[in-house]
């Protein structure tokens, strides 16, 4: 079990890496909001390999049969793997390869929410965008919120993986 899940965790972080550099060389031109939608399905896709490492373990290492709590298991670590890789490529992306990259963020969200709030309601949430900002100007509070983001969207294809590949042995 222990090899599937490093096998299929690192699948998970490798795939995401090239995605997040490719999205990084290739679609940088592109609209933020593109760019974020881009940014889940990337996750999504890496996070794929939750489904096939809990097959594999099923068909390969365990003769056939996989129990819901089995796959759940090995679903949660294949996408922990990959959450701490990607919370930690981001912080290394935010510190080091594009440190203004929050504040081009940042910026480009105000703009946005310029032309389409009305005055009083976008005080309030300017307010609430530079508490935001001054957050994930943290890189550790960065990291914890990007990890804890993929690792719930694995919960969620665990959770499925697990259900439609659980299959128990035959008496």
């Amino acid at each position: 079990m222990k090899k599937t899940i490093l096998k299929y965790g690192a699948f998970g972080a490798i795939t995401i890496c090239v995605l997040f550099i490719f999205s990084w060389y290739g679609l940088s031109t592109l609209s933020l909001p593109v760019q974020e939608v881009l940014g889940y399905v990337s996750i999504f896709l890496s996070l794929c390999f939750v489904y096939f490492g809990i097959r594999h373990f099923r068909d390969k290492e365990n003769g056939g049969t996989v129990s819901f709590k089995q796959a759940l298991f090995i679903g949660i670590l294949i996408s922990l793997i990959t959450a701490i890789i990607f919370g930690l490529l981001d912080v290394f992306y935010t510190e080091v390869l594009n440190p203004g990259f929050m504040d081009y963020y940042y910026a480009e969200i105000v703009e946005n929410m310029k032309d389409t709030l009305p005055p009083d309601e976008l005080r309030i949430r300017l307010a609430e965008l530079e508490e935001q900002k001054a957050q994930f100007s943290n890189p550790i509070l960065s990291f914890i919120f990007m990890a804890t983001t993929v690792l719930m969207i694995g919960l969620i294809i665990t959770l499925l993986s697990a259900l439609i590949l659980q299959r128990k042995a035959e008496s």
